[in-house]
């Protein structure tokens, strides 16, 4: 969901934190195939290059047999790919918004329905929770293998229940559990204060929320990076694709930048 140096000072704040940029390891098997998938929106498809989903879900460590939650799935873009690949072996939770939560909320929740409903090929197994604040009960405790969440975080930084977050997806993992997260990227430089308004969050404090929680690191990926992304837009994140936030001003410009510079951050249950 969507809601504000160059690559050397990138790479650095990141090795500053210990992070690693292994290589990137080829899909898991089943996942590129289903990139291509008849019930995939062409909207999604086009953006496949820049969000490398079957990349990211690999170096998460995703296999088809297990128990996965996706976090605020929105209008689907990943659950056009996990449902159908969990569904013959695993399952697939949707912990979508939270209705009480506001008009926005509810629109999410008719919208997700709705894909969920007109391919039942792909999507009858997926089950239907959600989450917000003091919404809690993604799925049962310790049932999961996986928590994965896309471009969240600063959702939940803004609305202030960022660490309730983190310990829900602690709780609802089993032992050994993997966190995968996916999140606009602020250089460790700038001033906290741009996490509450930019969309951007540094790794540092996702980190430390996930660690609070009592996750592990595990490591970093560098395929979600975009180097051209400067940070520094009157609109925050939200002016680059697809938003666009200030419309056809600059729109070129923007469209050449492409999507955000994203961390890819994994975490263990400890």
């Amino acid at each position: 969901m969507m809601m504000r140096t160059s690559m050397w000072a990138v790479a650095a704040a990141v090795a500053t934190m210990g992070a690693t940029a292994p290589a990137v390891a080829a899909p898991a098997a089943g996942l590129s195939a289903l990139l291509a998938s008849p019930w995939r929106a062409e909207s999604n498809k086009v953006r496949d290059t820049a969000r490398h989903p079957a990349e990211t879900l690999t170096f998460f460590g995703i296999k088809p047999t297990m128990t996965v939650v996706e976090i605020w799935p929105s209008g689907g873009y990943y659950t056009e790919i996990l449902a159908p690949y969990l569904r013959g072996k695993g399952h697939y939770y949707a912990a979508g918004s939270d209705p009480s939560a506001g008009a926005g909320a509810v629109k999410n929740v008719a919208r997700l329905a709705a894909k969920l409903a007109a391919t039942p090929a792909a999507y009858d197994k997926a089950v239907v929770t959600k989450f917000g604040k003091g919404a809690y009960d993604i799925a049962p405790p310790g049932s999961a293998d996986m928590v994965v969440s896309f471009r969240n975080v600063h959702n939940w930084e803004m609305d202030g229940f960022a660490p309730d977050a983190f310990k829900a997806f602690y709780k609802v993992l089993k032992p050994g559990g993997i966190l995968g997260i996916e999140e606009h990227r602020l250089p460790e430089g700038k001033p906290d204060a741009l996490m509450q308004s930019s969309g951007y969050m540094k790794v540092s404090r996702v980190r430390a929320l996930a660690e609070a929680a009592g996750f592990k690191y595990v490591g970093s990926s560098e395929i979600n990076a975009n180097p051209r992304d400067t940070k520094d837009y009157a609109q925050g994140v939200w002016t680059l694709p697809p938003t666009f936030a200030e419309g056809d001003k600059d729109r070129a410009k923007y469209a050449a930048i492409g999507e955000s510079d994203r961390m890819t951050l994994k975490f263990v249950k400890k």
